[in-house]
């Protein structure tokens, strides 16, 4: 990519970018780049991350570990679900994913959570999610008794509505008066750690990286 391109796609991501300054929209332009490999020598239809580069990026970069937790996060990354995450989905959805602010955050785990994306977070769903988070004991005769009896929990702390499911009014509610339950069914964003390394490592100054 030139230098011409290169700043053209910088100044239109910028715009629309509220937590990323231009030289660090810049530095993300040249990552995506990098990691996409090279460009050159496949259609133009198909850059982007597809499912399993993002997979990765999310297991190496951010230690996530749940395979049910980082397809829904490349879903919510995917906004136009083509199955790859191109430039412009990279940088929007990072700025959430890294800087969001609360009600941004709350949106995006929402849509993680929501597994079948109708708006709801059923019983179904959160015993799906937390039946994947939580470790099994090996002298549990029956483990899942204990995700029901968690789902249940949940739901009396979290469903103000009491429609046996969660809306996202009720998740808002909840997150708001409990902070800790923004990641209630799974760890969808990075710890502070990963954040900081990934951050300390991609924001250098953008004239270290090689001319792209």
């Amino acid at each position: 990519m030139n230098r011409k391109k290169l700043q053209k796609l910088t100044d239109h991501l910028t715009k629309n970018c509220k937590h990323f300054n231009k030289s660090e929209v810049t530095c993300l332009i040249k990552l995506f780049y990098n990691l996409v490999g090279d460009v050159a020598e496949r259609p133009v239809a198909v850059v982007g991350l597809d499912r399993n580069a993002f997979r990765n990026i999310l297991h190496v970069t951010f230690g996530m570990t749940d395979d049910m937790i980082m397809d829904r996060v490349f879903r919510t990354f995917d906004k136009d679900n083509d199955g790859c995450v191109n430039v412009s989905e990279w940088v929007n959805g990072l700025t959430v994913f890294l800087r969001g602010s609360l009600d941004e955050k709350m949106k995006y785990c929402f849509e993680v959570f929501d597994l079948n994306g109708d708006g709801f977070i059923s019983k179904e769903e959160m015993f799906h999610m937390l039946k994947n988070s939580l470790l099994k004991q090996p002298s549990e005769e029956d483990p899942d008794e204990g995700i029901k009896d968690l789902v249940e929990i949940t739901l009396k702390k979290m469903d103000y509505d009491h429609d046996g499911k969660l809306s996202f009014a009720d998740y808002e509610k909840a997150v708001r008066e409990e902070t800790l339950l923004l990641e209630a069914f799974g760890p969808c964003l990075p710890d502070p750690k990963s954040q900081m390394e990934f951050e300390s490592q991609v924001f250098k100054d953008p004239t270290d990286f090689s001319d792209m």
